[in-house]
């Protein structure tokens, strides 16, 4: 099973209106500086305490600045369960 996507499948999929969840893991700032309107912002360090927030049952894309947090991420949920989740390869740095 694939654990990542690159940014262009990721336009695709929301060019198309896929079901999923693209979650940015970055921080407030970051965030307001550049961000993918669809995304839900969730920083890394908050993803334990607001996983009621991310429903396991959907397909989930994680993205950072450039991949290393959102892998981290994407490690954290498997670990916790997820089972559809994708690290965005490159981050927002590629998109």
């Amino acid at each position: 099973m694939p654990t990542e996507i690159s940014p262009a499948d990721v336009k695709a999929m929301l060019q198309r209106g896929d079901d999923f969840l693209l979650l940015d893991v970055r921080e407030v700032q970051e965030h307001q500086t550049r961000n993918i309107p669809q995304a839900l912002l969730i920083p890394m360090n908050d993803v334990p305490r607001r996983l009621p927030e991310i429903d396991p049952s959907r397909q989930i894309v994680v993205h950072c600045k450039a991949g290393g947090r959102s892998a981290r991420v994407c490690d954290f949920l498997r670990q916790n369960g997820y089972k559809n989740v994708l690290n965005m390869s490159g981050g927002i740095d590629c998109w």
